[in-house]
C-alpha cells in the first residue's frame, strides 16, 4: 500500500490539509485514495482525487454541515480541491455494500454507496492517507460482483445515453472522454478481469479500431501531449468527433453486452 509520501508533490499539501481538516470534525477512522492517485495515472489540473473516509460514527447533520464547509472553504483556497471527492463510510456500516454514504463531489453534497469498482481499486492498492489500510475494513469484490455491476452500468447509463436523443452531450469534451474510456477498460474488465487506467485505455482503444482523431484527441487534452493538433474548439470538429465517439461506443457496448 502507498502512503501520501508517494504521492505527487502538486497533491500533497491539499491532501494534508483536507485530512487535518475533516480529522478535527469526525472521528476519522482512516482515509484511502483510490482511482488515478492509486493506479499511477494521476495528471494534476485533469484528474480527479477520489477518497473514501471511514469514520467512527454516523454522520449527523451538523457533522454532515461542517464537513461540507470544509470542502468549500477548501476549494476556496486552493483551486485543486474542486477535484477532490469524497464518501464518508460509518465503521458499522462498511460491510453493507449498498449503502448509499454521504459524499462530496463535483460541487455537491449528496449519497451514494462505494461501486465495487471503487472497492476493487482500493483492495488493489489504496494510497492510506491516514490509518489503517482498508483491506478487512472494506468488504471485497468477486469477479461476477464487478462484472455484473460493470454490465449493468452499461446497459441501465452508457447505452442510453449513446442513442441519437443525447447525441448534443457529445459535443462535450467530458463526454466523449468518459464515454470512450469508459467503454474500453469495462471491456478489458469484463475480458480478462483487470482493472486498467485511463492511459491503458486509450491503447485498448487503438486496439479496437477507435477512430484515430478521437482517441488521439483524448490523449492530447489528459496528457498534453502534440500527437495531433486538431481544431478541438472548432463547431466542425466538435461535431465529427460527437459522431463518431457515440456511434463506436453505441456499438461497442451493444455488441459487448450481446
Amino acid at each position: 500500500m502507498a502512503s501520501i509520501r508517494d504521492l505527487p508533490a502538486a497533491v500533497k499539501p491539499l491532501l494534508a490539509r483536507f485530512t487535518s481538516d475533516a480529522g478535527a470534525r469526525v472521528p476519522l477512522v482512516a482515509l484511502w485514495a483510490h482511482g488515478s492517485l492509486a493506479l499511477g495515472d494521476y495528471q494534476p489540473g485533469r484528474s480527479d482525487l477520489d477518497l473514501v473516509a471511514l469514520v467512527g460514527t454516523e454522520l449527523d447533520d451538523a457533522q454532515q454541515a461542517e464537513l461540507r464547509a470544509v470542502h468549500e472553504r477548501l476549494i476556496a483556497d486552493v483551486p485543486l480541491a474542486r477535484s477532490l471527492h469524497c464518501t464518508y463510510v460509518p465503521r458499522g456500516d462498511a460491510s453493507d455494500t449498498a449503502r448509499h454514504h454521504p459524499t462530496w463531489a463535483q460541487g455537491e453534497w449528496f449519497e451514494r454507496p462505494v461501486s465495487p469498482v471503487s472497492r476493487r481499486e482500493l483492495t488493489l492498492g489504496a494510497v492510506v492517507l491516514h490509518g489503517p489500510p482498508p483491506v478487512g475494513l472494506l468488504p471485497g469484490v468477486s469477479d461476477q460482483e464487478l462484472a455484473e455491476f460493470i454490465r449493468g452500468e452499461l446497459e441501465d447509463y452508457w447505452l442510453p445515453v449513446t442513442g441519437s436523443a443525447k447525441a448534443e452531450l457529445w459535443l462535450q469534451d467530458i463526454w466523449v472522454d468518459l464515454g470512450m474510456l469508459t467503454f474500453a477498460r469495462a471491456s478489458v474488465t469484463l475480458r480478462d478481469g483487470q482493472l486498467i487506467t485511463k492511459g491503458e485505455a486509450l491503447e485498448e482503444l487503438r486496439s479496437m479500431g477507435a477512430p484515430t482523431a478521437v482517441v488521439d484527441d483524448i490523449r492530447r487534452r489528459r496528457y498534453g501531449t502534440d500527437l495531433l493538433k486538431s481544431p478541438s474548439t472548432s463547431d466542425d470538429f466538435r461535431a465529427r468527433r460527437a459522431e463518431q465517439a457515440r456511434k463506436f461506443v453505441r456499438a461497442g457496448i451493444t455488441t459487448l453486452l450481446a
